[in-house]
C-alpha cells in the first residue's frame, strides 16, 4: 500500500458524435466541455483531470493545447494525460511542449506515456513518418522516444550550438524552456508485469492498464496488485530516493436516479476476458449500483488499496453537468471508503 495519500481524478477519452442523445457532437465540444469538467473536478475537491489520446478517431488527440486552457481555467488539480502514445511524437518537440505548458499550470503536468493501444489506423505512426529502424519493434522506438523526451526534460544538452552565433563558443544545447520537476511526472502506462519492472527500473510512476495482457484466472484487481506489487518491490531494488505514484482506473457508475438508472442499470459487473492481439488478456469490470454498495466493493479492490491515484473513467458524451452529478455522487457517497477526501481533508 502505498505512503502517499489518495488521490482521485478523472479521466477522459474525450469521445464526440452528432447521435442521437450525445451531448457533444463536435470536436470543440469535446475540447471546451474537458476544460470546463476540469473546472467542476476542482470545485468538488478531486485531485486531477487526465485526457487519453487517440489519432485517427473522433476523440481526444493533441493533449497540450487542452492541458494548457485546462490550467488557465484552474488552480490547483492535477492535469494529465493517460497516456500518450509515444510512436507518434517528436520527442524534443513534445518537450519543448510539455515544459511551457507545466510552466503555464505552475508544475501541474503529470503525463501518461506509452507505446500505445491497438488503434483504428493501420500503421498509424508511420503515416506521420515514424519508421522503427530496421530490426526493433514499435516497442522500442516508444522506449527510444521516452528516453530522449525524459533526458530532454532533464535538461540534457541533445544539439550543437552554431559558434557562428555564439561569439565561437562551441557548446552542446539543452531544450527551452525548462520546467524543473517535469522528468519526474512521467508515468508509463504498463499492460504486463515485466513492463511494470521495467518501469521501476526506469525510475517513472506506474499508470496501469485498463487491461493486463496476462491472464492466471485471477480476479482482475488481484492481478493488477500483483503487478504493483512488482513495480514497487523493483523500485526499491533500483534504490530511487523518491516515492514512486501509481495509478489504476475504474469505471464507477452509481444509480441514484432514474437518468442513471436508464444509462447504467443493465451494466454488467464481471471482469472480462479475451484475446487481444493473439494474446489472452483480463480487462477489469465496470462497478455499477447504490453508492453504498459501490463502496463496499472498490474497498475491497485490492488494486485501488495499493495505487495512490484512482482515475474515475467518465461517460463524457453524456456532458458536463451529468459528470459533475456523477463525480460529486462518488466523491461524497463512495471515494471515503477508500480513504480519500476532497481537497484540504487529506
Amino acid at each position: 500500500m502505498s505512503a502517499l495519500p489518495k488521490r482521485i481524478g478523472f479521466l477522459s477519452f474525450g469521445h464526440w458524435q452528432p447521435v442521437p442523445g450525445s451531448q457533444v457532437r463536435t470536436a470543440r465540444d469535446a475540447l471546451v466541455q474537458s476544460v470546463e469538467l476540469a473546472v467542476a473536478a476542482e470545485e468538488l475537491g478531486l485531485d486531477g483531470a487526465y485526457v487519453r489520446v487517440h489519432h485517427f478517431a473522433r476523440q481526444l488527440a493533441s493533449p497540450f493545447p487542452l492541458l494548457t486552457a485546462m490550467a488557465m481555467r484552474t488552480s490547483r488539480i492535477e492535469l494529465g494525460t493517460g497516456v500518450i502514445d509515444m510512436r507518434y511524437e517528436n520527442p524534443l518537440y513534445m518537450a519543448e511542449e510539455a515544459a511551457a505548458a507545466d510552466l503555464l499550470s505552475a508544475g501541474r503536468l503529470q503525463l501518461g506515456v506509452s507505446r500505445g493501444s491497438p488503434e483504428t489506423a493501420l500503421r498509424g505512426s508511420q503515416t506521420f513518418g515514424y519508421v522503427p529502424p530496421d530490426g526493433t519493434t514499435d516497442a522500442d522506438l516508444a522506449r527510444d522516444k521516452t528516453a530522449l523526451f525524459r533526458a530532454a526534460l532533464g535538461g540534457a544538452s541533445v544539439a550543437d550550438a552554431d559558434p557562428r552565433m555564439t561569439g565561437g563558443a562551441r557548446a552542446r544545447l539543452p531544450i527551452q524552456p525548462q520546467s524543473p520537476g517535469l522528468a519526474d511526472r512521467i508515468w508509463w502506462g504498463s499492460g504486463t508485469f515485466d513492463t511494470a519492472v521495467w518501469t521501476a527500473e526506469q525510475g517513472m510512476n506506474l499508470m496501469s492498464s485498463t487491461l493486463l495482457s496476462e491472464d492466471t484466472g485471477v480476479p482482475f484487481d488481484q492481478l493488477q496488485a500483483e503487478q504493483i506489487a512488482r513495480f514497487r518491490q523493483a523500485w526499491a531494488d533500483a534504490g530511487w530516493d523518491r516515492e514512486p505514484r501509481v495509478s489504476v482506473s475504474r469505471s464507477v457508475l452509481p444509480i441514484v436516479s432514474d437518468t442513471d438508472r436508464m444509462y447504467f442499470g443493465a451494466d454488467a459487473g464481471e471482469d472480462q476476458v479475451g484475446l487481444l492481439e493473439g494474446v489472452r488478456a483480463r480487462f477489469g469490470k465496470s462497478y455499477t449500483g447504490e453508492p453504498d454498495v459501490l463502496a463496499e466493493e472498490l474497498a475491497k479492490d485490492a488494486a485501488v488499496r495499493d495505487a495512490d491515484t484512482l482515475l474515475l473513467t467518465v461517460p463524457n458524451m453524456l456532458g458536463v453537468d451529468y459528470n459533475a452529478h456523477l463525480l460529486e455522487t462518488i466523491a461524497r457517497h463512495v471515494a471515503p471508503a477508500i480513504g480519500w477526501a476532497p481537497h484540504g481533508g487529506h
